[in-house]
């Protein structure tokens, strides 16, 4: 971090997507994307997608004049959390399939579960087969 009497005015941040961990490449396939008039010591990057597991960073400071070296560039990962929904579990209204959810206005579990009482197996009176669940 600079000192207060630093005649830092601000810093450039350039950062890219890789496909590995540790430091850049010499032929790297991304471009350095890049932010410039960063005036403090922190910045908050948004916009990032989970499409790529790791991302390189490098910095350096400016003064009017002139911009310094950037620094060594650090890697970084961008983890995504992966789930499920249960099919079985899920809200009366949505129809749950490998990859894609649906939601049937008309209730369509609603609809099997009527189905399933006229035949005599219907639900029981455990928590786990309730409605609200």
């Amino acid at each position: 971090m600079p000192d207060e009497d630093s005649k830092i005015d601000h810093y450039v941040l350039e950062y890219r997507k890789t496909n590995f961990e540790g430091p850049p490449r010499a032929k790297e396939d991304q471009p350095w994307m890049v932010i410039e008039g960063i005036k403090g010591t922190e910045y908050t990057l948004s916009g990032l997608r989970f499409d790529m597991k790791y991302m390189n960073f490098r910095v350096r400071a400016c003064n009017k004049a002139v911009a310094g070296d950037f620094s060594e560039p650090v890697t970084l990962e961008t983890r995504a959390f992966m789930f499920r929904l249960d099919a079985s579990t899920c809200h009366q209204n949505l129809r749950v399939e490998e990859l894609s959810v649906e939601w049937d206005a008309t209730g369509g579990k609603v609809q099997d579960v009527k189905a399933r009482e006229k035949d005599g197996k219907g639900r029981t009176a455990s928590p786990a087969n309730s409605p609200a669940r």
